[in-house]
């Protein structure tokens, strides 16, 4: 989910998923152009010669509106990984999306087993387009949810939230200067679209950026898709699991019982930035399922406004 404004939606993980869910109008598919997606898969073939990885049948992700595609493989020496890659034009091949990967796999590695570790990385150039080719770990867990949104009971473990809270808690401990909400958008959303001033006093953290059910896996944690992560406000991540339950009362109590500082003043804003952000998506269409409970859990925001 972009942070910037100039358009909502982010990339889900081009992971096996295994759940039989499906959503009415599929964004998690080939681009639209087939000469691109015949690019593409030639790019990923190419890339999997060039990391000596030979590439399994069946399988295969692409993510959202055709913009990366994922494809299982196995190495030379017999371990299973997940190559991904991704294309933008030679400009735009760069900053905190395009890095992020990369920039996660140094901060964190595996972070403790709950994040699948990035093993090698190969560029290419062609035509004024970039393509990376990203080689990670294939996943042993099944993803919770095939979309952000969580429809279904969660079954979770109290092992689970545990660990969640210690891997959020040991991303929040890392110092970076990669940003994951910007500052400048606080101050224009909150108005815009919560109908609130931003605060004067702002708590920051270091956040995963992106924390909803498709990015989740389970019975074992493993945290997906880190091309966004960065410093954020105090309680965004744990907030955006919130909002992402919704349609889930009992799952939506559970994230704040695992996460009894959404309630402090602290997290407010946290809260209000991806409340402001979804808020963002219905004007725009999307998410309308979620227009109900969000605009309720917007009403309690506003209640409680700093300013």
């Amino acid at each position: 989910m972009r942070r910037d404004g100039a358009g909502l939606g982010k990339d889900l993980p081009d992971t096996p998923w295994k759940s039989d869910d499906s959503r009415e109008n599929n964004v998690y598919s080939p681009p639209p152009d087939a000469a691109e997606e015949q690019r593409m898969r030639t790019r990923h073939d190419h890339a999997a010669r060039a990391l000596a990885v030979t590439l399994g049948g069946g399988e295969e992700r692409w993510g959202w509106a055709g913009r990366t595609l994922g494809r299982p493989g196995v190495t030379g020496d017999g371990r299973r990984v997940w190559l991904r890659l991704v294309s933008a034009p030679a400009g735009k091949a760069s900053g905190k999306t395009w890095e992020g990967a990369t920039d996660a796999q140094q901060a964190f590695g595996d972070l403790h087993g709950h994040r699948p570790a990035l093993l090698a990385v190969h560029d290419e150039a062609e035509d004024g387009t970039v393509h990376r080719a990203e080689l990670s770990e294939h996943l042993d867990q099944d993803v919770i949810s095939d979309d952000p949104v969580l429809r279904v009971p969660d079954g979770l473990p109290a092992a689970w939230w545990t660990a969640l809270g210690s891997a959020l808690g040991t991303v929040a401990d890392v110092t970076t200067d990669r940003i994951a909400v910007r500052q400048e958008y606080i101050h224009r959303a909150l108005p815009e679209f919560l109908g609130v001033p931003a605060p004067d006093a702002i708590t920051w953290t270091t956040a995963h950026g992106d924390l909803h059910w498709a990015n989740l896996t389970a019975p074992g944690l493993r945290i997906l898709d880190w091309e966004g992560w960065g410093r954020a406000p105090y309680g965004y991540d744990q907030a955006t699991l919130y909002a992402y339950s919704l349609l889930r009362p009992a799952t939506a109590a559970r994230v704040r019982a695992a996460f009894p500082d959404l309630d402090a003043p602290q997290t407010w804003t946290g809260q209000a930035v991806i409340a402001a952000e979804l808020l963002q998506t219905l004007s725009r269409g999307d998410n309308h399922e979620l227009a109900g409970p969000l605009h309720e859990w917007a009403d309690r925001l506003r209640a409680r406004s700093p300013r």
